[in-house]
């Protein structure tokens, strides 16, 4: 596989990752008490991702959504470095990669053959991995710009009590974290009770045959993590 086809693909990784939504926890409605206002939880949830140090994630797409990561789970942390496994549709084959994202290299490899090299800096004339935590770009952005939002529920992620929000998440904040994506998406928020954290996503892409639902779950805040170039 080519540096610059796995870019692609490392990209709709972490792309994914900063919005999309799995952990699907049990839970109901709120028992009828009042709901918090939607609009604030998530300003709350901004300001909580914004000192966020590090963060594990797990990714599962459902159906058909127009994206080729269709399962990972990794490690990341605010200065970008990342580690991790993912699970890629490749022309109708499912492909599992290795990946480590380290200070200025991408390191990545399959079943078979050892770890490749590319820059970060080759990298971000795709996509800057960095965006993923960044106060400005990633997911404190999103949250901030999010609008039409409902808190609808109260429900368990995990064990974690949160609140379920719909809301719209326009085109240009995505834009950074998804590459290519044409326009708002209206999508479910889960927001920690305790900490004000996002817990998970949901997003419903594409149309038609080629739809389906991307998740995201966000665990482990700010355990330490150490990223660790493969060894030779």
């Amino acid at each position: 596989m080519g540096l610059r086809r796995f870019s692609g693909l490392v990209v709709a990784l972490l792309a994914v990752v900063v919005l999309v939504g799995a952990c699907t926890g049990a839970g109901g409605e709120g028992g009828g008490a009042t709901l918090p206002d939607g609009a604030e939880l998530l300003k709350k949830s901004s300001e909580a991702m914004r000192v966020v140090k590090s963060v594990a994630f797990s990714v599962e797409a459902e159906g058909r959504p127009p994206v080729p990561v269709r399962k990972a789970d990794g490690r990341l942390t605010a200065d970008g470095d990342a580690d991790g496994t993912i699970q890629i549709d490749l022309l109708g084959s499912l492909q599992e990669l290795q990946f480590v994202l380290l200070g200025d290299k991408v390191h990545f490899k399959g079943l078979t053959g050892g770890f490749q090299e590319m820059t970060k800096d080759e990298l971000a004339t795709i996509y800057d991995p960095s965006a993923i935590l960044s106060a400005d770009r990633g997911v404190p952005a999103l949250l901030g710009a999010a609008t039409k939002v409902t808190t609808e529920g109260e429900e368990k992620v995990g064990d974690a009590d949160a609140y379920r929000v719909a809301a719209s998440l326009p085109q240009q904040v995505l834009l950074p974290l998804v590459p290519g994506i044409g326009q708002a998406v209206d999508g479910k928020l889960w927001i920690d009770k305790a900490s004000s954290r996002l817990l998970k996503a949901s997003l419903p892409l594409g149309s038609g045959d080629n739809s389906g639902t991307v998740a995201v779950t966000f665990r482990d805040y700010d355990v330490p993590v150490e990223v660790k170039a493969p060894a030779e």
